[in-house]
């Protein structure tokens, strides 16, 4: 039975709902569905205490009961949202199949947080779904997601993993979990192509207003506001999606209801790190075609950020040549501010302080070698930082020696000493990366019943440029190389 208790009270809770302030038609309110026999298996505390919540009188189980939905916290009014989004090209409704938004927690500093259960149970928008979620898809999504957080990505994080004594079944059966997920707000794309195709303008009037206050709070909300809004989202994905092709991280599954309005990442699903540098990689078991291929993901944002751009074009503007005009003009911005934030990002990954014309070619060229000879993305630029050599085919070519040369004469060029370059190659190239096969192993031991391994990864994920010797075991690819690796999307 799910009920309020002076025990969750307790726990520091301050839960806000502006969302549920918002029209109806937005979202649904519902309960989460009561579990059997919930049992945490992972809580994030550094998270907890920056949320300004305290579990410490709490037993384990009355802490997993809370997060299995089985206690609903003082303050949270439950609700599923609704939104829409292009999956792989073709647009359709859709809404939290399996998740509840408890609401929003305010942080000992004033910011204001979502607070969602993922796989909370069926809801109207579940679409024949179980509503349910599995241990490994929800444990892969807490490593991953607290990793990017490490990366200095921006990301919603993961606060904790119970499992719900109860059994889904998927492609065989598997235990079933939730995952609290934390997001500055599940605002999507998608929620205002929702809005825009389903709702009156003055709804989405109301939806742009809300976005505008809960993340854009310097810009008014009068018709220029609106497009200034759409400004804003572009230059955040254009340095989001910068920072995941600096890393070589894959989402998988770039559909508009992925995308958040506040630049942070989303729903991890078949998402991995690319191990050999090719831009056509493709980690995803549903991307038959590589439309959300590493080298694509650009475009993609692009393309998710014109439907957005459609959506608001009522606002934009009352004449709608006007508007489209005025749309078209911010959209191809896109691509200049994407590119600026990648190309600075590589620079920093060369120790690269100053501009020269010629780094675009210096940069394209190491990159067209490291693809020719399947070089290791994240340790080629790991070992150009340490200035150590081995282990890579990569490094005994002719061509590689003569790009050393000139990357070396690139540097000479600069005023910083050498160790200051070093230096910025550090704090820019991750010493380690979730690798899938590591990924895999502590998904497989904590199945087994060793939460050991998944806790070492963690630890060491969680401060990616430390170049600890505790990291070089972790920096070791797999005895077989991955290209074959396939990611599933857990539903």
């Amino acid at each position: 039975m799910i009920t309020e208790t002076k025990m969750a009270a307790k726990s520091g809770w301050n839960l806000d709902n502006s969302y549920e302030q918002l029209p109806q038609s937005f979202f649904t309110r519902l309960n989460p569905k009561s579990v059997s026999s919930p049992k945490l298996i992972i809580f994030n505390h550094p998270l907890s205490k920056f949320l300004g919540l305290n579990f410490e009188k709490l037993k384990n189980n009355d802490v997993a009961d809370i997060f299995a939905g089985n206690e609903i916290p003082e303050g949270a009014v439950p609700i599923a949202q609704a939104y829409a989004g292009h999956q792989f090209g073709h647009f359709t409704m859709l809404g939290d199949g399996r998740a509840l938004l408890l609401g929003e927690q305010i942080t000992p500093k004033g910011q204001r947080f979502d607070i969602q259960l993922k796989g909370s149970g069926r809801t109207p928008y579940s679409r024949g779904g179980d509503g349910r979620a599995a241990l490994g898809p929800m444990l892969r999504e807490y490593i991953i997601s607290e990793a990017m957080h490490g990366l200095n990505i921006p990301t919603t994080r993961s606060l904790a993993v119970v499992t719900t004594g109860e059994i889904v079944f998927r492609e065989k059966e598997e235990i079933g979990a939730i995952l609290t997920r934390v997001a500055a707000s599940h605002l999507r794309v998608g929620t205002f192509q929702y809005v825009s195709n389903w709702c009156s303008v003055e709804e989405l009037r109301v939806l742009a207003d809300y976005a505008l206050k809960r993340h854009f709070p310097g810009i008014h909300n009068d018709q220029d506001g609106y497009l200034s809004m759409l400004k804003e989202i572009i230059r955040r994905q254009a340095s989001l999606i910068a920072k995941w092709q600096l890393v070589g991280f894959i989402h998988g599954v770039m559909n508009t209801d992925n995308m958040t309005i506040s630049g942070e990442t989303i729903d991890y699903g078949p998402c991995a790190f690319m191990d050999i540098y090719n831009p056509e990689t493709v980690f995803s078991s549903i991307d038959v075609y590589g439309r959300y291929s590493y080298g694509n993901q650009p475009n993609i944002a692009a393309w998710n950020l014109s439907r957005l751009a459609e959506a608001l074009l009522p606002l934009i503007s009352d004449n709608e040549k006007i508007a489209v005009k005025l749309a078209k003009d911010v959209i191809s911005k896109f691509d200049d501010l994407y590119h600026n934030n990648w190309i600075t990002g590589m620079r920093k990954k060369l120790g690269i302080f100053n501009i020269e014309i010629e780094d675009e070619a210096l940069i394209g060229r190491l990159l067209s070698i490291m693809e020719k000879y399947g070089a290791d993305y994240t340790n080629t630029f790991r070992a150009l930082t340490l200035n150590k050599f081995d282990d890579m085919i990569i490094f005994d070519t002719e061509e590689f020696v003569k790009w050393h040369e000139m990357w070396q004469a690139r540097l000479d060029r600069q005023k910083e000493p050498r160790e200051f370059s070093y230096e910025l190659m550090k704090s820019s190239n991750p010493a380690i990366i979730p690798r899938n096969y590591r990924v895999e192993d502590a998904l497989e031991a904590v199945i087994n019943g060793d939460y050991s391994v998944m806790e070492k990864l963690n630890d060491v994920l969680s401060s990616p440029f430390e170049y600890s010797v505790d990291q070089d075991e972790y920096a070791k690819l797999p005895k077989k190389r991955n290209c074959a690796y396939r990611t599933f999307c857990g539903t």
